[in-house]
């Protein structure tokens, strides 16, 4: 080849632009962004509309269906999802996922604002949130005091957040576990009813005393002077001397009437960590940073921080994921020099110098490689790095092929100089062939579709660009360093482990090939029922999409009977601390009553505020195995199961895209009550099927609510309107907000009106009330108003506009997902259904379908360029089909190798075989290549066959060798999302590199292109 020539003649010129590339490698390895996953952004969002006191069906009628009308006319709309509960109404808006994210963010908002005056007026609030992946917690820092004051524990919980929103790189700094701090004013309503005080006169005064009106700008002389009117309140005191009222000349101030005083909203999320008291600060890195770096910034802040807490409060910083990444990191830094070790030593063959040439091409394809990424924008990540050590094993591939090939014409008696250039000639287009077929074999994985194929593109990026560097690698620098540092050997034969790896090719596999070629139907028919035999075992692999994580953490979800108390809630919520506590291997195990933990998972988002539900997010010491987590798992699952009183689900965090549940079954219909009866009978059939866990559906109780019936007639003889009567109320229950004020510290405070009561509203907070008539005069609430229970759908959810219902379950330890699946799809398609009502399935079913939705046209495109390219190369299609006929050879070890290890067909798996038919095509292209060679230099087809059987043998088993030995690492490791990809790569080229060596030269024989 030209390139090669020019190369070696102008090794000056070589060697700059190599050494270069080094040097931008390894500056690109210390300054590209890394992070411990792939940043994966899709055009989802969330729109949460407030209006408290709306019942379910109300919220339906008024809010959701003109929603959903609206945004149901917006372009590229996947799916709309809403959740609606008492006075909340969730929508989660997916558009299709090519769509810009930025773009249709502008859109959506656009749209709802256009609709805004045509929902009630009294909504409480409506936000538009994008989901974002940077939006995952990097650090949660725990203070944590049995006995500072809530207002101590606010202010150095605001210190800590305002020094850690001074650092650039983070953002999203929340404190989680402390209420706001409120102006509480209780009215003695007593005393205002004998006053004949309207409660709207007293809102009106402090609200009129709370406006901030502008006096604008006057001119004196040349200058102009802006007018600041008196502006809000500064201090309680001026809201205490507020004059409400004017009566017989006299004024009656705000204190004459209620007692004002600076306290804290409701307890709505209770925080503990190992089971001490405390506040949870969390803090988010910003997208594209390299969190190693981030994390040397923040460090020093929370070490300096820590030491101005007083004695009685400590800061514990419990989790970080930057530790996360660089234990992972560091983990695959060692699985990395491990390959190097094993490629180097499966070199041996070649002799040291011929070694040292190959190594050289490691790091330099590596640097070419990294840069590459880094232009592309994918940064360093687990699974990035995943792929740059799978390519560890094939990228010195095409070396291996040059040098060997270089060493066979020096043993042949070519000088060095002419030994390099004729065989790289010679070799140099099957290369090139080589590695365009291995690029077209991991293309399909570049262009999945939907957030999974978004997630894992980083690894077959990282594979390509680093083939792609070592291809270039091979027919330039690799012949310059040949030509320089190999030289003639003393021995004809080579060296010893040479001489003993050809002992034993013609010892055995020459035989072997003889017999072969004399029964070559017999054989090839025995390969096909090898091959054949093999697909039967896929439906006892079973498949599973994504498995779960193998980090030493998992979090517990407790959910106490329908409408518990928060008090009740944090007594189960204790019991689970107690038992967690006794388990050796736990570090931290950080409580969140009435709220989930802050996002720390990048799947996993925080549950909303409810008062019977307390997540626990466990820690295990970072060295336990993920055998041992699940064992802990499964032990706290037993102890958990005997608990009464409440539901306690012991969850594994799960890779992959978010699902509710790998098991859900969506029932669709119109009425509530048919919905909730059909899902009762498949929560029942779940229950009863083999393999599920934690059976959850939603609609399983009605919630009791407590409705003010109105006497109307009494009403309207008295003067007084609904709405006098549901302020009333909420102002007793809830309190009214009527504003708020800031203090001379620049503190901010809401103001809530309300009566007299403990921190929680209780039966008898709806006492001795009082409305007020037109005029003035004070009803009591009794004799217009009674109380009565009613019942009421807990939540309804709608799915594309139609009412659904989710019944989800989870899997079983010892049961392959898609098993229990099937099960509870056969026996949905036995159900009947009332007409008009439906069912589909979603969670892992869903997941898989989205995630391989796309890839049949991907995989068509990649066949049609396989046999291109082969095409060109070759010019025949026997040859064509002579190289692919080795890939379901490959598909035999693929499956016993996940047979053997216990894994199932995975997405990582899949994405394993497709990469290997590339692998497998690679070593079959120089076989038939080379025999190709061989009969155009005069010899017949049987010679050609076994002769460039015995040479091609050792470059293909060397090859084999290396990437077998590149990828045990990842084999043995211990996480469960990658590791299935290295196994079913190295069964792979197991089973190809046996049974294809007989295989391939077989199907030459029989069906021989034309030379």
């Amino acid at each position: 080849m030209k390139i090669s020539e020019y190369a070696v003649k102008n090794y000056q010129f070589t060697l700059v632009m190599f050494l270069m590339a080094v040097a931008l490698g390894i500056t690109t390895l210390f300054t590209m962004p890394r992070s411990e996953d792939p940043e994966v952004e899709s055009p989802q969002y969330a729109i949460i509309v407030v209006y408290p006191g709306t019942s379910p069906k109300d919220m339906e009628e008024l809010i959701v269906d003109p929603v959903e009308e609206k945004i149901n006319e917006l372009e590229d709309m996947k799916r709309v999802r809403t959740t609606i509960s008492d006075g909340l109404a969730v929508f989660r808006v997916e558009y299709k996922y090519e769509s810009d994210p930025d773009e249709k963010y502008q859109e959506l908002v656009r749209e709802i604002n256009s609709l805004r005056p045509e929902l009630p007026s009294d909504i409480y609030s409506l936000e538009i949130n994008k989901f974002q992946p940077s939006d995952v917690n990097v650090v949660q820092i725990a203070l944590i005091s049995e006995n500072a004051s809530r207002t101590r524990m606010k202010y150095y919980a605001e210190e800590l957040k305002d020094q850690l929103e001074r650092i650039p790189l983070l953002k999203n700094v929340e404190i989680q576990g402390l209420p706001e701090q409120i102006v509480r004013i209780e009215l003695r309503l007593e005393k205002i009813a004998q006053m004949h005080i309207p409660l709207d006169a007293i809102m009106g005064s402090l609200q009129s005393e709370m406006a901030n009106i502008p006096g604008g700008s006057v001119e004196a002389g040349s200058k102009s002077f802006s007018v600041k009117t008196s502006g809000n309140y500064k201090s309680l005191e001026e809201i205490q001397n507020t004059i409400v009222y004017s009566a017989n000349n006299k004024n009656i101030q705000l204190k004459d009437v209620a007692d004002a005083y600076t306290t804290f909203e409701e307890t709505k999320h209770i925080t503990r960590l190992n089971g001490h008291r405390c506040v949870f600060v969390v803090a988010a890195q910003k997208p594209g940073l390299n969190i190693t770096n981030t994390q040397k910034v923040y460090k020093p802040v929370l070490e300096t921080f820590a030491t101005t807490l007083p004695s009685n409060i400590d800061m514990v910083h419990h989790f970080d994921q930057a530790d996360n990444v660089n234990g992972r990191l560091s983990g695959l830094g060692k699985d990395f020099l491990i390959a190097i070790l094993l490629v180097s030593i499966t070199l041996l063959p070649l002799g040291w110098r011929a070694a040292t040439v190959v190594m050289i091409s490691i790091p330099l394809s590596l640097a070419i490689g990294l840069v590459l990424l880094n232009l592309l924008g994918i940064n360093l990540n687990q699974l990035s790095i995943v792929g740059l050590v799978v390519a560890l094993g094939l990228l010195v591939d095409d070396s291996i092929v040059v040098v060997e090939n270089i060493e066979r014409w020096m043993r042949e008696g070519h000088t060095r100089l002419d030994a390099t250039l004729k065989a790289t000639r010679q070799i140099g287009l099957a290369v090139v062939g080589c590695t365009v077929t291995l690029i077209i074999a991991f293309m399909p994985l570049v262009f999945l579709p939907e957030g999974a194929g978004d997630f894992i593109r980083g690894l077959p990026m990282a594979v390509i660009m680093a083939v792609l560097a070592s291809m270039l690698v091979s027919i330039t620098v690799i012949p310059f360093l040949s030509s320089r540092i190999l030289k003639t050997h003393e021995l004809a034969d080579g060296n010893v482990f040479l001489r003993v790896l050809q002992k034993m090719i013609h010892g055995s596999y020459a035989r072997l090939l003889d017999k072969a070629l004399k029964y070559p139907i017999v054989t090839t028919v025995v390969a096909g029922l090898i091959f054949f035999g093999s697909l039967q075992l896929f439906p006892v692999i079973g498949f599973a999409l994504f498995p779960a994580s193998e980090k030493p953490q998992f979090i517990i979800n407790t959910i106490t009977p329908l409408q518990t108390n928060l008090e009740q809630t944090d007594s189960v919520s204790r019991y689970v601390e107690r038992v967690v506590s006794k388990i050796p291997e736990v570090k931290f195990y950080a409580s969140n009553v009435g709220k989930g933990n802050p996002r720390v998972y990048y799947n996993v988002s925080q549950e909303n505020e409810r008062t019977d539900f307390a997540q626990t997010f466990v820690q295990l010491d970072e060295h336990t195995s993920p055998d041992k987590k699940l064992e802990i798992i499964n032990k706290l699952r037993e102890e958990f199961r005997q608990h009464a009183g409440a539901k306690i689900e012991v969850k594994n965090f799960e890779q992959g895209p978010p699902v509710v549940a790998p098991v859900e079954v969506r029932l669709f219909g119109d009425n509530l009550d048919t919905l909730r009866a059909l899902a009762g009978r498949v929560e029942s059939m779940m229950q009863q099927t083999e393999g599920t866990l934690y059976v959850n559906n939603p609609v399983s109780n009605l919630k009791s609510d407590m409705r003010v019936v109105i006497n109307q007639e009494k009403a309207r003889m008295t003067g007084i309107n609904t709405v006098d009567i549901d302020r009333t109320i909420r102002l007793a229950i809830a309190g009214l907000n009527v504003g708020n004020f800031s203090d001379a510290e620049g503190e901010d405070y809401d103001i809530y009106l309300t009566t007299p009561k403990q921190e929680r509203a209780t039966l008898a907070s709806l006492d001795n009330l009082f409305v007020n008539t037109r005029q003035g005069a004070s009803v009591p609430l009794d004799q217009i108003a009674s109380l009565k229970l009613e019942s009421s759908p807990l939540s309804i959810n709608h799915y594309n506009k139609i009412r659904m219902v989710s019944i989800s379950s989870f899997v079983k330890k010892g049961y392959l997902n898609d098993h229990v699946i099937n099960d509870v799809v056969a026996k949905m398609e036995t159900m009947k259904l009332p007409q008009g009502y439906s069912y589909m399935m979603g969670g892992d079913v869903e997941a898989s379908n989205e995630s391989f939705g796309g890839l049949g046209t991907v995989i068509i495109i990649t066949v049609f360029m396989f046999v291109a390219v082969l095409i060109l190369m070759f010019k025949t299609f026997k040859s064509m089909l002579i190289v692919l006929s080795v890939i379901p050879l490959g598909i035999v070890g693929a499956i016993v190798a996940l047979l053997i290890t216990g894994n199932p067909l995975s997405f990582v798996a899949i994405i394993g075989l497709i990469a290997l038919a590339g692998v497998e095509v690679k070593n079959s292209i120089l076989l038939v290549d080379f025999t190709n060679q061989l009969r155009q230099q005069g010899k017949s087809v049987d010679e050609a066959i076994r002769e460039a059987g015995e040479v091609r043998f050792l470059p293909i088993v060397l090859t084999s060798l290396t990437a077998i030995g590149g990828l045990l690492p990842i084999a043995l490791s211990t996480n469960p999302l990658i590791a299935p990809l290295a196994i079913v790569l190295i069964g792979g080229l197991i089973s190809s590199t046996v049974l294809s060596r007989i295989v391939t030269p077989v199907v030459y024989k029989l069906i021989p292109p034309r030379i």
